[in-house]
């Protein structure tokens, strides 16, 4: 399964919820604000770290520029483009959107 997650980590907890909720095995991409957390530094980072031995961790390259966060990016965390996006849809049977 895909995880698709668009909300910062300091204004709701889905990024949480959802590393919470991801199988062994599934992809979680980080998208908008939701890109911050997979950045140094922030509130959810040691959630991230302790789910990629797991759970596959992306962020989207473009909105990770918008925010001035591309040299912030954590290890392990694979920084996809748009094509790379559509890529991991067609990739998963299933996707779901944290809200």
């Amino acid at each position: 399964m895909l995880h698709i997650v668009n909300k910062s980590p300091s204004e709701r907890n889905s990024v949480d919820t959802c590393l919470g909720h991801a199988k062994d095995g599934s992809a979680v991409l980080l998208i908008e604000d939701a890109v911050y957390a997979a950045t140094a530094g922030n509130m959810s980072e040691a959630k991230v770290k302790a789910a990629m031995p797991n759970v596959k961790v992306y962020a989207l390259g473009p909105d990770l520029a918008a925010r001035g966060m591309s040299a912030r990016v954590l290890d392990g965390v694979n920084v996809v483009d748009y094509g790379g996006f559509v890529d991991l849809v067609a990739e998963h049977s299933n996707c779901q959107s944290w809200l």
